[in-house]
């Protein structure tokens, strides 16, 4: 995942995080850990790294059998290893991070940005491998976030908690929330399927009328088979609907991408 180094935006990887440690079984303990020490090295990102400027926060969760590996990064300043009072972060800095991890390491320098690596196992067992399949979070500097993933299967319950993060930070009522995020479900259900290479690429735009989804890479006509599914014949109608549009753009030789829009309340 790849966003904008912004406070408001950690949150948003909290919970994307959080969405796929479920997913994998991890333990509510786990849980709790994972949620810290995530917010924890986020918010050294969007607090120092960039000296209030611009610049992307980076971060890669690699699940397997027995945990969760989590890489934090930036592009900007360099280490800073100590607590700061000033900051909105939870004040007790990497020193926190390495008690709640099972392994941690830090590196980078100034100049050249950080890197923080974490592991959090599912049930409190040993570190484990950080082999596995990837789910990266990437973007440009705007309001704009990307999440790649090798595994067509987590896209459900990551997108779930990424789309309601960005929704409720938006003037979105209760039902437009719970209709983004019954229409995201139908599609994230429907779409495993339609990826030949199993490489999954969802763009998530936050604008201040609403929020933008943009998933694929597709092969021609699945965009259209995914929106087809939405189909609810027992009540004669669709779960497009529920969406302020629902589109197919062409993305060249990369293939096609089904775009759905939420409006903000006017």
């Amino acid at each position: 995942m790849t966003l904008p180094a912004k406070a408001e935006n950690v949150a948003v990887v909290r919970h994307a995080l959080a969405g796929l440690a479920e997913e994998i079984g991890m333990d509510e303990p786990g849980l709790a850990d994972l949620k810290t020490v995530v917010t924890e090295a986020c918010m050294n990102v969007a607090v120092h790294a960039y000296d209030g400027g611009p610049g992307p926060l980076l971060v890669e969760a690699r699940p397997d059998e027995e945990g969760l590996t989590v890489t934090v990064r930036d592009e900007g300043a360099g280490i800073r290893p100590r607590a700061d009072v000033e900051r909105g972060s939870l004040r007790l800095g990497l020193s926190l991070i390495a008690a709640l991890s099972t392994s941690f390491a830090i590196s980078g320098g100034v100049g050249v940005g950080t890197e923080v690596k974490m592991r959090l196992p599912l049930h409190g067992g040993a570190a484990g491998s950080v082999d596995g399949d990837p789910v990266k979070m990437e973007a440009d500097l705007g309001d704009t976030t990307e999440l790649v993933t090798d595994r067509p299967e987590l896209l459900a319950p990551v997108l779930a908690r990424v789309v309601g993060a960005l929704t409720a930070r938006r003037e979105l009522s209760v039902d437009r929330v719970s209709d983004a995020v019954l229409v995201t479900d139908a599609i994230a259900a429907a779409a495993p399927s339609r990826f030949a290479d199993g490489r999954v690429k969802l763009g998530l735009e936050d604008r201040g009328e609403g929020i933008a989804l943009r998933i694929g890479p597709m092969d021609p006509g699945a965009a259209a088979q995914i929106r087809d599914e939405l189909e609810v014949p027992d009540v004669g109608g669709s779960l497009e609907a529920l969406a302020d549009e629902l589109a197919i753009e062409e993305g060249g030789d990369e293939g096609e991408y089904l775009v759905i829009r939420f409006a903000a309340a006017p």
